[in-house]
């Protein structure tokens, strides 16, 4: 079980999301061929840190330029005098003083022994929250010749309730009101599933015209579509508006349209 605490006190270098994505091959398999597996960077970050201690994980990585690029690339670019050092609540903020923590805290099932853990990474160590299958030893299991798909299914949507119910009940510490959650899951690109499931139709010998043939491709290309809409949507979050804010604000007091 891949667990960093965190060693750099900044939320752009959050370890928790990196815990939970490097734990995706180790624990995540729906057992139907979509298998969500690790890319090229956090699959030699993880060869290369497998025999760390989880005091040097976190250092391992905060010193990656990579993951760290990563993490900082949806930030916004804030103006110089925004950080004044003179200002008495940037210096308060920067003593701990009414500020809030936001980080990720990772829910991810272990296969080995059948628990779900979560793993924060201002805590020591991963913190077991139950048991989401009883006995047994996850790889045999899932390689057991009587074990269905429909079974597995099952044990995935038993720990996705476990899941389920943690969140919930940590949720109900705050007031029904409060909305500073985002609840984000480790998926298979969609696209890659719809790839593979074309390359099969392919070598079924479907033509180009085939009704299954003509969905596939409806759906890839609305997938494609969505993904540059967010792209527009990240230029647009991490552009910063205030430089021109500012100078509109200046040009409608100029111009008297403010009073």
């Amino acid at each position: 079980l891949f667990n960093a605490p965190r060693s750099i006190p900044h939320p752009e270098s959050d370890d928790d999301t990196t815990n939970a994505n490097t734990n995706v091959n180790a624990a995540i398999d729906d057992h139907s061929g979509r298998h969500l597996l690790l890319g090229p960077l956090l699959t030699s970050f993880r060869a290369f840190s497998r025999h760390f201690p989880p005091s040097l994980l976190g250092e391992a990585i905060g010193s990656s330029e990579e993951i760290r690029a990563a993490h900082n690339s949806f930030g916004r670019a804030d103006d110089a005098f925004l950080h004044d050092p003179t200002s008495r609540r940037r210096r308060d903020r920067r003593e701990g003083e009414d500020e809030d923590v936001f980080h990720f805290v990772a829910f991810v099932p272990h296969g080995e022994d059948g628990c779900l853990y979560e793993l924060d990474g201002l805590k020591a160590g991963p913190v077991r929250v139950g048991r989401y299958r009883d006995g047994g030893d996850g790889a045999e299991n899932r390689n057991s010749q009587t074990e269905s798909n429909s079974a597995y299914a099952k044990e995935t949507l038993t720990w996705l309730h476990l899941a389920k119910t943690a969140i919930q009940t940590r949720l109900s510490h705050y007031p029904p009101a409060e909305i500073k959650f985002n609840l984000l899951a480790v998926t298979q690109d969609r696209r890659t599933y719809l790839s593979s499931h074309l390359d099969s139709l392919v070598a079924m010998g479907l033509e180009e015209s085939d009704p299954a043939m003509l969905h596939v491709r409806e759906e890839l290309l609305a997938e494609e579509n969505k993904r540059e809409l967010w792209q527009v949507e990240n230029e647009r979050r991490r552009w910063n508006y205030l430089p021109f804010c500012v100078e509109l604000l200046r040009s409608l007091a100029g111009s008297g349209k403010l009073e």
